[in-house]
């Protein structure tokens, strides 16, 4: 699901953006002068959300890429084992099932408080209250 369509010329780096079919935050972006006979070109250094894959790809100023809808949400820790974790979102109270990043194993436990996104209908825990 697109959220919305903007130029390449219009990312900024830190912006979003659906590149080979994943949502990714921009790491970098090199825009080059238009040539004699042509259009200026992009150079984009992604970071996919979901998969925390590194994306190069070279488009033309005037190419359009996708905005994909991010909802940014806070859920409570219900439950908690190596891989997964239960939450219950605070507004809602509507338990997901979440899996838990390595580097965020140590610091949640049952009860604590977190920051999750939902990235084009996938739930990724970002960071904890």
């Amino acid at each position: 699901m697109v959220y919305k369509w903007v130029e390449v010329t219009e990312l900024k780096t830190g912006s979003y953006a659906i590149i080979d079919e994943a949502p990714c935050i921009i790491k970098k972006i090199d825009i080059s002068k238009t040539g004699k006979h042509g259009h200026a070109k992009a150079r984009i250094e992604a970071v996919g959300l979901i998969d925390d894959k590194k994306r190069i790809v070279v488009k033309t100023g005037h190419d359009k890429l996708g905005v994909p809808a991010i909802e940014k949400r806070r859920g409570q820790v219900l439950n908690f084992n190596n891989n997964a974790a239960n939450l219950m979102d605070i507004e809602n109270y509507e338990t997901i099932e979440v899996e838990v990043p390595e580097e965020l194993k140590s610091s949640l436990s049952e009860g604590s408080q977190v920051e999750y996104w939902n990235v084009e209908g996938v739930n990724i825990i970002k960071r904890s209250v």
